[in-house]
């Protein structure tokens, strides 16, 4: 599933070709690519034909793309998207032939770039488009990264910030994993507490923190979690430089080209392979209907913890 860093990619290239343009045209190929909108394929496009959108944002793993308001239309809307587990936002040449696994397309005219086409494509069609309200963020700052709106789709409202987010607390963090006893990976997956996080990246922190999966969050130290989420930002700003993770083609950016932190990997998918820190090779264990990996003996369980955890 794509996750921040390439989320992040997908956006940023949107940004430029869709920020003032014009939606002239929508086709929905495939309705279940709108399993999140509140209507049907032609309440999609009669929502968007001749909409102006205003630019491209972020949270986690959630992007939008705010629009102008417009006579009978809401004040503040947004076209809000999930990649799920095989999306992409593609930009095409207008008239171009259709992709394959395409849902959906937005023919746009840009004022300076002229026409395009934005193609949502999804072989697995666990991602989705919708037109949604935009809500006020709680704290009052910006809804996400490329937006200084203090507004995020509904459907976004219950995502927490991401590490990367200028109003992320890094207070709110260390307080939140003092209330569980939840593993720390299991906390890290959890987009309520922490966005933008899969199991990619909390294996790359948990190995670079020298942090066991399977290590209580509440029994973590302050020292220990500044050092976590030091890693967390570490590892999504190295992934975000090269492009994401891509292994296969359902990952790619806009112009449709792979990411290639693949190749940076320590930990994760790299299954008795020497673990680049102590040589000992590298473990899998089943996590959640996925797969953690780690070191055995880099990333040890506290003292007492590892009793417990083999008893429950």
């Amino acid at each position: 599933m794509p996750e921040l860093p390439e989320v992040e990619v997908v956006r940023a290239g949107l940004e430029p070709a869709v920020s003032g343009a014009t939606i002239v045209a929508v086709t929905v190929l495939d309705e279940r690519a709108l399993t999140r909108h509140a209507g049907g394929g032609s309440h999609f496009e009669a929502a968007l034909t001749g909409r102006v959108v205003e630019g491209a944002a972020r949270r986690g793993k959630f992007l939008w793309l705010p629009l102008e308001p417009s006579a009978g239309a809401d004040p503040d809307e947004a076209i809000v998207g999930h990649l799920g587990m095989s999306g992409q936002l593609l930009l095409r040449a207008p008239g171009s032939p259709e992709e394959r696994h395409e849902r959906v397309r937005l023919d746009i005219q840009h004022p300076e770039h002229g026409e395009l086409a934005v193609v949502f494509a999804d072989q697995r069609t666990f991602g989705s488009l919708a037109v949604d309200p935009l809500v006020p963020t709680p704290d009052g700052a910006p809804g996400g990264r490329g937006t200084r709106a203090a507004a995020v789709p509904s459907q976004v409202a219950h995502i927490a910030r991401d590490p990367l987010d200028t109003a992320f607390s890094d207070r709110g963090f260390r307080e939140a994993l003092g209330r569980k006893n939840s593993a720390i990976k299991r906390v890290l997956l959890d987009q309520t507490v922490v966005s933008g996080v899969g199991n990619i990246y909390a294996d790359e922190a948990l190995w670079a923190s020298r942090i066991h999966p399977e290590t209580p969050a509440l029994v973590l130290s302050t020292r220990a979690v500044n050092r976590l989420l030091t890693e967390v930002r570490a590892v999504l700003e190295k992934a975000l430089a090269e492009g994401g993770t891509s292994f296969d083609a359902q990952y790619v950016n806009v112009n449709g080209q792979a990411g290639y932190f693949a190749h940076s990997l320590n930990a994760y998918g790299r299954t008795g392979q020497p673990c680049p820190r102590c040589g000992r090779p590298i473990v899998r264990v089943s996590f959640m209907n996925r797969s953690s990996h780690y070191c055995a003996h880099c990333q040890k369980l506290p003292k007492g913890v590892d009793a417990a955890v083999r008893a429950g």
